[in-house]
């Protein structure tokens, strides 16, 4: 059976999106990529490009820098929705100055009320030194407290390393193993 919600974390290039777009693309519903990347430079312009690019017609894209709850919150009982990624949702609201603890309540609370299935993808910033910077710790900070409450309300917790997958919570579908 296709877990309801499935986090996919992992570093920076680790592997982890891929992961999650073959494991989303496994299930026999109707994939819906929510993206969360802003163009704010031109090598993301050039990365998001490239991403698009490389989606082929099975996906429908959603791009949506800050309302990834209202997202969530519309997704059909027949979708799967591949959300790309928690990390740069949080740093839109965190640039944006959003108040991060009311945006993360209402995502995980879009979450927890979705119809469809859902995978999450986040990176896992915990494994670093301290910086010296505040708002780079801040931000781990921020980081750290909605994985937690990401894998909290999974059914399914992966970690990517090196492209491999480690299962932290529940079980891959048999598919994916």
């Amino acid at each position: 059976m296709f877990p309801k919600v499935t986090l996919v974390l992992g570093g920076i290039s680790s592997g982890k999106s891929d992961f999650a777009e073959e494991l989303a693309l496994q299930s026999t519903l109707s994939a819906v990529y929510l993206a969360s990347a802003q163009a704010n430079d031109p090598e993301m312009r050039a990365k998001i490009e490239r991403h698009r690019s490389a989606r082929d017609a099975r996906w429908k894209t959603i791009e949506e820098p800050l309302n990834a709850a209202g997202t969530i919150e519309n997704a059909a009982a027949t979708d799967i929705v591949l959300f790309d990624c928690a990390t740069l949702w949080l740093t839109n609201h965190l640039l944006g100055g959003s108040d991060l603890t009311q945006e993360q309540d209402r995502l995980i609370t879009a979450i927890k009320a979705c119809r469809a299935h859902i995978v999450i993808v986040s990176n896992e910033v915990g494994q670093g030194g301290v910086s010296e910077n505040k708002m780079a710790r801040s931000f781990a900070a921020a980081q750290g407290q909605l994985n937690r409450k990401l894998a909290e309300n999974a059914d399914l917790v992966v970690m990517v390393v090196a492209g491999l997958p480690m299962v932290l919570k529940g079980e891959l579908p048999a598919e994916a193993a």
